[in-house]
């Protein structure tokens, strides 16, 4: 089967292993501090701190805030459902807003008719890779966190995804651009916001016993507890795999652009309606076209060992959060229209030949 989403590891990922496990050290240490420094130069931006994961990271951003209890936070309804739990864990309320239909993004425009006073804050997210338009929604005058899990390599205008807002997450799951297997992080232009993120990481203690005795306190082992908060630290396991992906970021991104161009090149003068890019670096971390009757294409390439999915099927569709009254028009015209078809390093060029060859077989009605 022909999975969807993935990524590539070998060698490189090996030698940053075995460096951590040789020193028998396994969880946040100095190699975590590696990784976290050349993210950061990376992507050029202000700090950065790793996390667990990329769902903690956006609920730590919805804490950090200090948004009155039970505030409004806009947020796509066409997006992980992370997001609308972060908000909700955080205690406020998500308001859910639609989507371009083109760029399957978020927009000033759909999203200031929802502006109200109970509205504290604004969470985007770069849609497989396509950077938000930003300025528009900035100048909403709002808290703004993008969620970057689709866009560590993307751009708007000359500054990285998740540089732009007040706090920016990424992910680092098995399925992203930047995999570890599970991991996240958090940047803010806020550098007070940023302070208290490092506070929280480790269940609400600034700093661990070994660093207070560095720091030449007598009774290390007493906490200074600065808030009440779970375990969101990364391991030097997760880090090193993040250093060996690091080192072939442009290797993979190089590969992800090639199989998105085919794509495009390929599929131009069909049915299918294209995903779109910009002037904005994109990060190519998933190639969603659109087509009628996508159940029956999402079937067929399947029962030929092609795996899709649909990223994502609508939040205010589930009724756990109470929204199935309102109507999103575009993001449920994506929901029966979308398809993501697979884009990663680890495909063969015989693979992507093969998923362009069924999908013309199955729109030439020869399946």
């Amino acid at each position: 089967m022909i999975s969807v989403f993935g990524t590539k590891t070998n060698e490189v990922e090996l030698k940053y292993l075995k460096e951590v496990i040789d020193t028998s050290f396994l969880g946040l240490g100095k190699v975590v501090n590696e990784f976290e420094n050349r993210f950061k130069e990376r992507l050029n931006l202000p700090n950065f701190i790793m996390l667990d994961n990329c769902s903690n990271a956006l609920y730590v951003a919805c804490k950090v805030l200090d948004l009155p209890k039970g505030s409004e936070i806009i947020v796509p309804s066409f997006t992980w459902l992370s997001c609308a739990h972060s908000i909700i864990m955080a205690g406020h309320k998500p308001i859910f807003c639609d989507v371009e239909l083109d760029s399957m993004n978020v927009s000033r425009e759909t999203i200031e008719p929802l502006v109200t006073k109970k509205t504290s804050a604004i969470m985007v997210v770069h849609y497989a890779g396509l950077s938000v338009d930003m300025d528009g929604i900035m100048d909403l005058g709002l808290p703004v966190i993008e969620d970057s899990a689709h866009s560590v390599d993307s751009k708007y205008n000359d500054t990285y995804s998740g540089g732009v807002g007040t706090i920016g997450v990424y992910s680092f799951d098995g399925a992203k651009n930047l995999a570890v297997g599970e991991g996240g992080g958090l940047t803010s232009t806020d550098e007070e916001i940023f302070e208290k993120v490092k506070n929280l990481r480790y269940c609400g203690i600034k700093q661990s016993g070994f660093d207070n005795a560095k720091d030449g306190s007598n009774r290390w082992w007493e906490y200074d507890i600065h808030d009440i908060h779970m375990k969101n630290v990364p391991s030097n396991v997760d880090a090193a795999v993040g250093l060996g992906q690091l080192d072939k970021l442009d290797l993979h991104q190089n590969k992800r652009k090639q199989i998105w161009e085919y794509y495009t090149d390929e599929f131009k003068n069909t049915e299918l309606i294209l995903p779109i890019t910009s002037e904005h670096q994109h990060s190519y971390f998933t190639y969603c076209i659109r087509v009628k009757n996508r159940d029956n294409l999402a079937r067929y390439l399947f029962d030929n060992d092609i795996y899709t999915t649909v990223r994502y099927h609508p939040l205010h569709m589930n009724t756990i959060y109470n929204s199935t009254d309102i109507k999103l028009f575009n993001t449920e015209q994506l929901n029966e229209e979308s398809l993501c078809i697979p884009l990663h390093p680890n495909l063969k060029d015989s693979e992507v030949e093969y998923v362009v060859k069924k999908i013309k077989r199955w729109l030439n009605g020869k399946n």
